[in-house]
């Protein structure tokens, strides 16, 4: 088999290449992975791009299969699906996720690829790290049965959030984000859409993911008395302020962040990751309204001229896919 293969690397803030790499012989318990499809997610792979982990947040942000270290040269990502080509014989020949960077080809342990659902689509399944957070945060937000639910950014993670609180019964949910064109994907998601200043108030949940100043202080505007604020935007860098004055400390208002490198404490005791990952996939497999996430597509070698472009917001995207070659002689 093969060993050749190809990965992006960025090679210093805003400048990324393709490497060629030989991959490790695989042992008896790994698997060789030939990539199908990878997905870039907007905001925190473009923050990596440009260089804006804090160092303090260096060991935190680590990709699992990252290569490299903040903040340059690194091999980062951790949305890719493929084939496997050699390993176990249950695995063998099936599409997995994996939590990998970009690369025509790898090897990792077994347990380190699920298996997809034999309905849900390898081009969709590169958002599977994706729903997972939303999982994640709806475990850590446990919305309940009548909820008037504001979701405040409509990228990837809180489209993915909105698109699961649809299910829930009876809940209201909103989807608020300051680009009137975001309309058509709250509609393809079935929700409400609405900019922020027209928002409805009245909420007893507000999940935030726009990572702005202003979407953090607009979502303590629209919760009631007693409400919470789900922080799921990464600052990197950044600073923010937040009006804690006024009445923020009368209506006894919380604002608490979630993040998916942890099992919420609400499911830690009784799920595992692997239990997590499962989850997000089958909800993908069942909810073809997804596909409205992935708002462009390019060929792997592309990668180079397409990451700045998504970083600089050029290239305007919620998730933009990456396409290998699917022979067996890519890589």
């Amino acid at each position: 088999m093969d060993r050749a293969a190809r990965a992006f690397w960025l090679r210093s803030p805003g400048d990324g290449e393709i490497r060629a790499v030989d991959l490790p012989e695989p042992g008896a318990d790994d698997v060789v992975v030939r990539a199908l499809f990878s997905g870039v997610s907007r905001g925190t792979e473009t923050l990596v791009f440009r260089g804006g982990v804090p160092e303090s947040q260096y060991g935190t942000m680590r990709a699992p299969f990252q290569d490299g270290d903040f903040p340059a040269p690194v091999k980062y990502g951790y949305l890719s699906v493929g084939v496997v080509e050699e390993g176990p014989e249950p695995l063998l020949g099936r599409t997995v996720f994996c939590l990998y960077p970009h690369q025509s080809r790898y090897v990792v342990p077994a347990s380190a690829v699920t298996p997809l659902p034999d309905t849900l689509p390898a081009e969709r399944a590169v958002l599977a790290g994706t729903v997972e957070t939303a999982v994640n945060a709806l475990w850590d937000a446990a919305p309940m049965i009548g909820d008037r639910v504001a979701v405040i950014g409509a990228g990837m993670i809180g489209a993915s959030v909105a698109a699961l609180l649809a299910r829930f019964p009876a809940v209201r949910v909103q989807l608020v984000d300051a680009n009137p064109a975001r309309a058509e994907l709250a509609e393809a998601l079935g929700v409400d859409f609405a900019l922020p200043g027209e928002a409805t108030g009245g909420c007893d949940l507000v999940v935030h993911a726009s990572a702005t100043e202003a979407g953090l202080a607009r979502s303590l505007e629209l919760l009631d008395p007693e409400g919470m604020v789900l922080e799921l935007s990464w600052y990197g860098d950044r600073r923010v302020s937040l009006p804690l004055g006024e009445a923020f400390h009368s209506r006894r208002l919380v604002v608490r962040s979630s993040q998916v490198g942890t099992v919420s404490p609400a499911r830690a005791s009784r799920r595992t990751y692997a239990d997590r990952l499962a989850l997000s996939l089958d909800l993908l497999a069942g909810h073809p309204a997804f596909d409205a996430l992935i708002t462009g597509e390019s060929a792997f070698e592309e990668l180079p001229q397409v990451m700045p472009r998504l970083a600089s917001g050029d290239l305007p995207a919620l998730c933009h896919r990456v396409r290998y070659e699917t022979g067996p002689e890519s890589g």
